[in-house]
């Protein structure tokens, strides 16, 4: 029964925001990914920014302005700085604002693997089950950077992938674009 009650909810949620199944604009991809820690498909999105490394890895590490330049992100403020961890709160509304998703994340120090950087982010407190952002930079050889999101939304309810991987998918392309935009007028750019 909470299946079915829960279906009509999410179907307005899905299709309600009017974007989550635009297009992208060319230079950003959209796909699913699965992540080791969860048996839910994340959302993700990808794209090669005309920036250096260190100017993309300084927009993606400045959580509490994430509102003023990723288009879904109604507020950001960092709550709380420990060692290389920084909790970062995060609103985003949904149903054509009648509710909001929130959560704390938790976002640590970046790491290198291999020839990537990574930032990850997982939530703390919040009211989803679980929220995982995993940031991805690699330099291009001509100095560009290559920018991919991988994000991770469960809710508390069931909701069928089909519904809730296209909201996930353009949350990621939201966060992404936002960041190249922001990345770009840090240069100077357009």
């Amino acid at each position: 029964m909470k299946t079915l009650r829960a279906f009509p909810l999410l179907a307005v949620l899905a299709l309600g925001s009017g974007n989550a199944l635009a297009s992208s604009p060319a230079g950003v991809h959209r796909y699913d990914v699965k992540l080791p820690q969860s048996s839910t498909p994340a959302g993700a999105a990808r794209t090669t920014v005309a920036a250096p490394p260190e100017v993309v890895k300084s927009v993606v590490m400045d959580f509490a302005h994430y509102s003023g330049f990723i288009q879904r992100f109604e507020k950001s403020r960092v709550v709380r700085r420990k060692g290389g961890q920084t909790d970062v709160y995060l609103e985003v509304p949904i149903l054509k604002r009648t509710a909001k998703i929130w959560a704390v994340v938790r976002f640590d120090a970046p790491t290198r693997v291999g020839d990537q950087e990574i930032i990850k982010g997982r939530m703390v407190d919040g009211n989803v089950k679980k929220l995982d952002a995993n940031w991805k930079l690699r330099k291009t050889a001509d100095n560009k950077t290559e920018l991919e999101l991988e994000l991770l939304i469960v809710p508390n309810l069931y909701v069928p992938d089909t519904l809730l991987l296209p909201e996930v998918r353009y949350a990621a392309f939201k966060a992404v674009a936002g960041t190249q935009g922001e990345a770009h007028k840090r240069l100077g750019g357009s």
